[in-house]
């Protein structure tokens, strides 16, 4: 099913089959699970890491808040909303910005989540 997806999109199909990583992203996620799923981890450090987050279209700061609002309101798991709070801190995002986006957030994506991002920010923020 992912390579009649891909097909739709040749551009991205050549560069998946042929581009070698450009640099290690969430190593602690990718790294642990490369030897299960090495296709996707090769396609989440080309593709993602590689061309999405490094399009002009949106600052690294920009896609960080989107990344991160994105993942408290699927309820995704802590791994990735630490890394990309880390990652969202790195790319110039303050500690006060992602305060305020928690705060944002809580009326659309619900306490509970927002509850569980602040904890896991507090974290964040404690470690670097």
């Amino acid at each position: 099913m992912f390579r009649m997806k891909l097909a739709l999109f040749p551009a991205i199909a050549a560069r998946v089959m042929t581009a070698a990583p450009t640099r290690p992203a969430e190593p602690s996620v990718l790294d642990a699970v490369s030897s299960i799923i090495p296709k996707t981890v090769e396609i989440s450090r080309n593709v993602i890491f590689g061309e999405i987050w490094e399009r002009p279209g949106l600052s690294k700061r920009d896609r960080s808040l989107i990344t991160v609002a994105t993942l408290l309101a699927q309820g995704s798991d802590e791994q990735h909303v630490r890394g990309h709070l880390t990652r969202a801190l790195k790319n110039d995002v303050t500690k006060e910005e992602i305060g305020e986006l928690l705060t944002h957030l809580a009326f659309y994506v619900g306490w509970p989540a927002v509850m569980t991002g602040a904890l896991i920010a507090k974290d964040v923020f404690e470690k670097n």
